[in-house]
């Protein structure tokens, strides 16, 4: 995956621009912003549930070759709590661990885990980041 040799900015804009394509945010301008760098907290973009803005989702990006496993779901937990945040979507271009998974859905905060084929099936359906050499229509 060529995404893995992008900067770490560039995979957070990647990530906030597919769920601006999913239909999360509103327009583009306001919708979804990456905040990454070096003191984060924790967050590495933020995007609007809504078009009306209603409730923000908060996004962990991770460009990994391992597994991510429940140390780093338990910190970004702990970084949404920061922001009394109810909802985050981790994603990562490697895979998660069994514990990983399993403690993100037994928390009280709803924390959406994407894996790296995960991540890269939404890219090619919502049209981000790939590139068209043939398309049929039937």
């Amino acid at each position: 995956m060529r995404i893995k040799k992008c900067s770490p900015w560039f995979f957070e804009k990647l990530v906030v621009e597919l769920l601006l394509n999913m239909g999360y945010g509103s327009s583009r301008k306001d919708a979804g912003k990456t905040v990454g760098k070096s003191s984060d907290g924790g967050i590495d973009g933020i995007i609007n549930e809504d078009k009306l803005g209603l409730d923000v989702i908060y996004i962990q990006a991770k460009r990994w070759e391992g597994t991510v496993g429940r140390p780093e779901i338990q910190k970004f937990a702990g970084a949404l709590q920061g922001q009394r945040a109810k909802k985050g979507i981790f994603l990562t271009t490697s895979a998660f661990s069994k514990e990983a998974e399993e403690y993100a859905s037994s928390i009280e905060n709803k924390i959406v885990l994407i894996d790296g084929e995960r991540l890269t099936n939404l890219m090619i359906d919502f049209d981000i980041g790939v590139s068209k050499i043939v398309n049929y229509v039937i």
